[in-house]
């Protein structure tokens, strides 16, 4: 099978450009920071509105099933149209989410906010994920892992910001985030200079056809795998992004203030793990990785739903960390698989991420309303036992340098 692309623009030469992947992963942070803040203020919304858990997981479904329709769109269209721009222009559909959000009265616009987050978050992750591919010199998974640590640490930084911020001052504070999107914008502005300059020199150079050895059904089969490793990843990190916090609020008595900075552990763990996983991964192989990364949790997961407190924290530090440590190298390794659709390929992997885990928040509401938000993690504790399909799938070395 052999795949074109008008437009993969490469580095001249394998330097890596470290104040690009800065600037790439600080704008990650500030992008997820935001998109954060949604599922942080669930308690509030929940009280100010009289949510329940079947309405809660819907508002994450319109957020990410939103961003996960159109990211592989908008990957497939800036493989063949690079639009350098469309970053700045993707902080601004966050910030009118943000502001809807701030002031709305009505669980309609509530959607609505939500849907506009969303839509930012597909033009963001596919073309930033495209730079900081561009920028690594070579440094594939590095480079992943840095651009993603910074939407890790926006993710953990977004729930400790709002339990001191915007539950004790309530909805309204949301605007003030809107300093955060000006300064993404302004920072990826910048990015989108260099962008536009190595696009230019791209045109100037023949255009690469690069190949790959596996044949339409090993890519059929690897693609299937990846997906369910996905769903097995982001189902249970939507158990805990959606719903840790009202675990520990039922079972062990706790305010929402409190809650958030439990969650801030896992999500601080998962952040560590994303940057460690794609230089182990440069290193040791990238199935390695996603073999332990997916499978390892198991032991922590099972017993998380009976342990006391205290041991608790611990073992959601313990899985954030090594749950999320596959991410990079599963990136890296999906568009090894399918060289020459960088875009596309991270625009699939984040929107089927997005969407799998909408779909499982959604799901877990319903399942939360009808049995209990205990059983909810007892039965999302089997999960990663889907990490054992890692063995299946295909070797990717001869697609390295096309990819």
């Amino acid at each position: 099978m052999t795949t074109t692309t008008a437009a993969a623009p490469q580095p001249a030469q394998q330097t890596t450009s470290l104040w690009v992947l800065f600037a790439i992963s600080f704008s990650h942070l500030l992008n997820d920071l935001m998109q954060a803040l949604l599922p942080a203020v669930y308690p509030l919304l929940a009280q100010l509105y009289d949510l329940d858990f079947t309405q809660i997981g819907l508002i994450t479904l319109v957020n990410q099933m939103t961003a996960s329709l159109l990211q592989p769109v908008v990957g497939f269209y800036t493989d063949k149209y690079p639009k350098p721009y469309s970053l700045p222009i993707a902080m601004g559909f966050t910030l009118c989410g943000l502001l809807l959000l701030s002031s709305a009265g009505s669980f309609p616009l509530l959607l609505l906010s939500a849907a506009l987050i969303g839509v930012g978050s597909s033009i963001f992750h596919p073309e930033s994920s495209r730079v900081a591919r561009m920028a690594s010199g070579g440094r594939l998974g590095f480079a992943q892992s840095l651009f993603q640590v910074g939407g890790n640490l926006g993710t953990a930084i977004g729930p400790l910001m709002a339990a001191f911020i915007i539950i004790p001052r309530g909805q309204g504070s949301v605007a003030w985030y809107a300093v955060v999107a000006l300064t993404a914008i302004v920072v990826l502005s910048a990015v989108s200079t260099w962008y536009a300059g190595q696009h230019r020199r791209a045109r100037s150079r023949p255009v690469v056809k690069p190949r790959t050895d596996l044949s339409r059904n090993a890519l059929i089969a690897a693609f299937a795998i990846i997906a369910v490793l996905l769903t097995s990843k982001y189902v249970y990190m939507a158990s805990m992004t959606s719903f840790y916090a009202f675990f520990l609020i039922e079972k062990f008595g706790l305010d929402a203030s409190s809650a958030q900075l439990c969650l801030f552990v896992f999500l601080g763990a998962s952040a560590a793990g994303t940057f460690l996983g794609g230089p182990i991964g440069d290193r040791v192989g990238r199935k390695v990785v996603i073999w332990v990364s997916i499978l390892g949790p198991l032991p922590f997961t099972l017993v998380l739903p009976y342990v006391g407190l205290e041991i608790s924290i611990v073992l959601t530090a313990l899985i954030g960390f090594i749950l999320s440590s596959a991410f990079a190298a599963i990136v890296v390794y999906a568009q090894e698989l399918l060289p020459g659709r960088v875009g596309m390929v991270a625009g699939f992997i984040f929107g089927f991420a997005f969407g799998i885990g909408a779909l499982g928040a959604a799901t877990l509401g319903v399942l939360a309303d009808r049995t209990s938000i205990i059983f909810v993690f007892q039965i999302c504790a089997f999960l990663p036992i889907a990490g054992l399909l890692t063995a299946f799938l295909p070797d990717t070395s001869k697609n390295r340098s096309a990819a």
